[in-house]
């Protein structure tokens, strides 16, 4: 089977940027096509340090996750829902980015991941995991990231490659479908899965 694709980004690689509305600053960990910017990507994951309440920037025809990497969380008001309180130990919460949406911080300032993809075109799954002494993954989409959220250290070994990333480093993996991994801890990481439609 033809080996996957991995480009590892590390922490202190990502791009930082200021928020679409002004009001804060966020570090773009991956985004495609590379150089895309904030109204032609295709997908994007991107990290968040919010210190006051607020509303979220609005991206009209884009699909969003939102998890909480550090502090205490924040309860958000996702206009035509309940509000909905992120913790870190919250599972990821979709919803659509061009929905008015505010949030209110629980106790102080938060990091928060964000990965978005564009409605029609592409659609996402991010999930929170932790592997103990280790784990096998099955490549399940077009295109798979792993964000380490540990400084304890997450080892990938694909059988030609072996990469050890720390907190906030990222993995993107690209294809084929069906190619499996191996995964050593322990650490705790976000498996992000986009897909073209």
């Amino acid at each position: 089977m033809t080996t996957p694709k991995i480009t590892l980004l590390r922490r202190d690689s990502h791009r930082r940027m200021p928020w679409k509305n002004g009001g804060g600053e966020t570090v773009e960990i991956a985004v495609s096509p590379d150089g895309a910017g904030l109204a032609d990507f295709d997908w994007r994951v991107s990290m968040a340090t919010v210190a006051t309440d607020g509303p979220f920037s609005v991206f009209p025809g884009i699909d969003r996750t939102l998890s909480i990497l550090d502090g205490e969380g924040m309860t958000l008001f996702i206009e035509g829902r309940a509000p909905e309180r992120l913790t870190q130990a919250s599972e990821p919460l979709p919803f659509a980015a061009d929905t008015p949406t505010s949030a209110t911080l629980i106790d102080g300032t938060i990091t928060d991941l964000n990965v978005m993809t564009r409605r029609g075109s592409h659609a996402h799954k991010v999930t929170r995991n932790i592997v103990g002494d280790h784990m096998e993954l099955q490549l399940a989409a077009d295109t798979t990231l792993l964000l380490c959220d540990d400084d304890r250290g997450l080892r990938i070994d694909d059988g030609d490659l072996s990469l050890a990333l720390f907190a906030q480093d990222c993995a993107v993996m690209n294809g084929p479908r069906g190619r499996r991994i191996r995964l050593s801890g322990p650490a705790r990481f976000f498996l992000i899965e986009i897909t073209a439609i």
